[in-house]
């Protein structure tokens, strides 16, 4: 049985076939969004720093049956949408073997950095999406905040809205909860 994706008669498997068949610039990370096909540059210098420290912080938390994956589609049936964020967690398990997205229910935590061509659509669109797959975790880290550069973390999504935030400037430790069990610290982004 196919799933019609919301707001169009598009089915679910017309959606992953469409999502193999892209020819993307090497780099680049196409999403299928309620909207059409956003595609995201390479990241730069400040982008990729930042991302080393989260890698390197997530490890340490990181349950064993799990994976830090960078590049790796997240697939949204509920809403026929295909994001990429800049990591997720989930179970190795959960991981297809071919170029499928994982399913979002089987994420644990999804992080993305800002970068001034993925801003709004991190701060938005990504947060929407990410809550109306039940992503438990969402960690934004913008350096470009207008109240200035700020951690957030989104959690308990409930009917797509996550019903809690908690936000740090940077140089603050902010909580990543559990099962990762770790603080992370942005003192160094």
């Amino acid at each position: 049985m196919s799933t019609a994706v919301v707001g169009t008669s598009l089915s679910w498997d017309y959606l992953l076939d469409t999502w193999r068949e892209l020819d993307v610039p090497e780099g680049w990370r196409p999403e299928l969004t309620v909207e059409g096909i956003h595609m995201t540059p390479p990241p730069g210098g400040p982008h990729n720093l930042i991302a080393d420290l989260v890698h390197r912080a997530l490890i340490g938390g990181c349950p064993d049956d799990c994976g830090i994956f960078q590049t790796q589609g997240v697939g949204i049936r509920q809403i026929g949408g295909i994001y990429v964020p800049d990591f997720c967690v989930a179970p190795r398990a959960a991981i297809p073997h071919n170029s499928d997205p994982v399913p979002a229910e089987h994420v644990l935590l999804a992080v993305e950095i800002t970068s001034k061509s993925t801003a709004r659509h991190d701060r938005a669109k990504k947060k929407w999406a990410y809550a109306h797959g039940s992503i438990p975790r969402y960690l934004l880290i913008d350096q470009l905040d207008d109240e200035g550069p700020a951690v957030t973390l989104f959690v308990e999504p409930i009917d797509g809205v996550y019903s809690k935030t908690i936000r740090v400037p940077f140089g603050m430790p902010i909580e990543i909860g559990e099962p990762f069990g770790i603080e992370l610290d942005t003192s160094r982004f």
